[in-house]
């Protein structure tokens, strides 16, 4: 299969080059198993419950996300007798996500479920519990030279590869799949982001020879999201798709896109966001959101660790499903991923 050269190959970014390599991988190569099959027996949850064994949520931020995944770990961890000790949030602060992992250990928990911030400074942080014998599962990262098995239980996270490809599906639909998109990317050496990024361009190149990438942005700060789209609009007043790495930037292209008058340029992008689905169930710009099954990481990390609390291995990678949300689906898309009704203002726009 022949892909298009382009420039995110000088931006260091790798797009996958066919089908082979069309899924998603964990950090290191390691081959996705899909969370459903990740459970706990009865008999297992029996013993767990007689354990009396306690875990910690070490969270990097709050976000709707962030809640949806707590929500699926807690109610995973009350089935089975697994008292949550400590809640935290470090604010995108990894010397604060230290001592979060500090304080948790003087409750002695069992089971630790976190997304380390920094590969480097997080191999650091969370080698005590290591050290102790904690069953640390994480979210989406892995701290620098952790080893499966001995270091940590799992990494759980999104299937990365397909979100980016719903999102260059949904995008084609929308243009009839025909015509001329721009690439907005995450400009930054981010596993999760770069995956998701090269799963769209790559869905784009193989999938949909008549729709012609021609340009490629860079996004390192969110808050320039609107700057660049008023750019490319001055370049392409014509564009007829647009694609952005996450929600909150996509905020800033819409707000460009409003200002310019436009009404033509169809939006996907990645993750939940009020305003983008306001926008959508409107019928404003924004053709469909793609979102991961956050509530379902939460629980599928809640059971690795009850797992591998029992000594039942685990695989060293771990993926939810991902799910188009659009105009139609809006309220079940917000349920299946969040776990939650979605905002009144969605759902009243909607009807």
């Amino acid at each position: 299969m022949t892909i298009r050269l382009t420039t995110a190959i000088a931006t260091g970014l790798v797009l996958f080059s066919g089908s082979a390599a069309a899924e998603t991988v964990g950090p290191g190569g390691e081959e996705a198993t899909p969370s459903a099959t990740i459970t706990v027996s009865d008999s297992d949850a029996e013993t767990l419950r007689e354990r009396g064994a306690t875990a910690a949520l070490l969270w990097h931020t709050s976000a709707d996300f962030v809640n949806a995944v707590t929500d699926g770990a807690t109610d995973e961890f009350e089935r089975l007798g697994i008292e949550v000790v400590a809640t935290t949030d470090a604010g995108f602060d990894a010397a604060r996500q230290r001592s979060d992992i500090e304080t948790a250990l003087t409750l002695e928990p069992d089971i630790i479920i976190a997304l380390p911030l920094d590969p480097v400074t997080s191999a650091e942080a969370f080698s005590e519990a290591a050290e102790a014998g904690v069953s640390l599962v994480f979210l989406s990262n892995l701290p620098s030279g952790y080893v499966h098995g001995e270091d940590y239980a799992a990494i759980v996270t999104d299937d990365l590869f397909q979100m980016g490809k719903q999102a260059a599906d949904a995008l084609a639909a929308a243009m009839g799949e025909e015509g001329q998109v721009a690439w907005i990317y995450h400009d930054a050496d981010y596993y999760v982001t770069n995956q998701r990024d090269n799963a769209f361009m790559t869905t784009i190149i193989n999938d949909y020879p008549n729709i012609e990438v021609v340009a490629e942005e860079g996004l390192a700060d969110p808050a320039r999201a609107e700057e660049i789209a008023n750019a490319l609009l001055l370049r392409y007043p014509d564009l007829d798709g647009i694609y952005v790495t996450w929600a909150q930037p996509a905020e800033g292209v819409i707000a460009a896109l409003r200002a310019n008058g436009n009404d033509h340029t169809r939006v996907v992008t990645l993750d939940l966001s009020e305003p983008v689905a306001l926008d959508m169930v409107q019928g404003g710009n924004v053709a469909a959101i793609v979102a991961d099954e956050a509530y379902e990481l939460g629980r599928a990390m809640a059971a690795v660790g009850a797992n591998d609390l029992l000594g039942n291995a685990m695989p060293p990678f771990i993926v939810a499903p991902a799910i188009t949300v659009t105009a139609d689906n809006v309220a079940e898309g917000w349920t299946i991923s969040l776990h939650r009704d979605a905002p009144e203002s969605v759902l009243n726009a909607a009807q």
